[in-house]
């Protein structure tokens, strides 16, 4: 058993050192001799995601995310000047949560120190 799952392994390298077109070839070879067999390469190849199409949805994704021009200058204007204020917006918010987180840690430090103060007193 252990050297069929060895032999089994090493023609998937094998196969996978072919890329795309040694799986299609081996998956037609398996229909021709016994169609179980090409079933079974083609549930193989589909199940491992060895016949994803990743530069389709590379391409998809990259066009989902992508800020090119429309074409409409009016609107491309705009939409430029627009993200600017967001992000000028988001950094002055941002600035202003340090800066009340730091007078936060402040007053409460200020507090710490005027307790132990409070209790270094003689009574």
């Amino acid at each position: 058993m252990n050297t069929v799952v060895h032999w089994l392994e090493r023609s998937r390298d094998w196969l996978d050192e072919r890329g795309r077109v040694g799986w299609i070839v081996a998956m037609v070879i398996g229909f021709f001799l016994f169609w179980p067999i090409g079933l079974a390469i083609l549930a193989y190849m589909i199940w491992s995601k060895r016949m994803g199409c990743t530069s389709w949805t590379r391409n998809r994704h990259a066009n989902r995310t992508h800020r090119g021009a429309t074409g409409n200058t009016a609107f491309d204007s705009y939409r430029e000047e627009t993200l600017k204020r967001l992000e000028e917006e988001r950094d002055a918010f941002l600035s202003f949560l340090d800066e009340l987180r730091s007078a936060k840690d402040r007053a409460e430090f200020d507090q710490f120190m005027s307790r132990g103060r409070d209790s270094e007193a003689p009574a």
